[in-house]
């Protein structure tokens, strides 16, 4: 393939194994992602923020249960329909897009991130794809207008 053919199929094939749910992942949460999830489980948003959160730096992010991977994951995301932009975007996130090496770090706890690619290609590859999930997300007016810009 030659540089600029690559795809985000190439570089990653998600095996769905949750460990991009172990361990604590500093997912901050949007007021919208609150909102949203708090619905899809049936709780008002104090009682989500109260059960399933815990607040870091004064913001909201998920918790992770005793068994160090995320409350919601349960064999496999629970709240996929509604889970929040990091958990969306992963494994094309924002850290990757700045210093891509990252990439290599990642795939040795993820199995579907493929390595030996050129590093611009995977930041070139990353980018597209976080400009893709941001402008669906604008789009859908899931995000406030003052997070907008800000990365997860």
């Amino acid at each position: 393939m030659t540089q600029g053919t690559l795809t985000s199929d190439d570089i990653f094939q998600c095996t769905q194994c949750g460990e991009c749910c172990t361990g604590f992942g500093g997912n901050y949460m949007t007021p919208e992602d609150v909102d949203r999830i708090a619905a899809f489980v049936g709780v008002s948003r104090e009682r989500f923020l109260e059960d399933y959160c815990q607040m870091v730096d004064g913001l909201p992010v998920i918790a992770v249960g005793e068994d160090g991977r995320c409350v919601f994951f349960r064999g496999n995301c629970t709240i996929h329909e509604v889970k929040p932009r990091m958990c969306r975007a992963w494994p094309f996130i924002d850290a990757v897009a700045r210093v891509p090496s990252n990439w290599e770090l990642m795939a040795g706890a993820c199995p579907g991130i493929q390595t030996g690619f050129p590093l611009e290609e995977v930041r070139r590859i990353v980018r597209l794809e976080i400009d893709k999930l941001d402008k669906a997300r604008n789009e859908k007016g899931s995000i406030s207008p003052h997070l907008r810009g800000q990365k997860a």
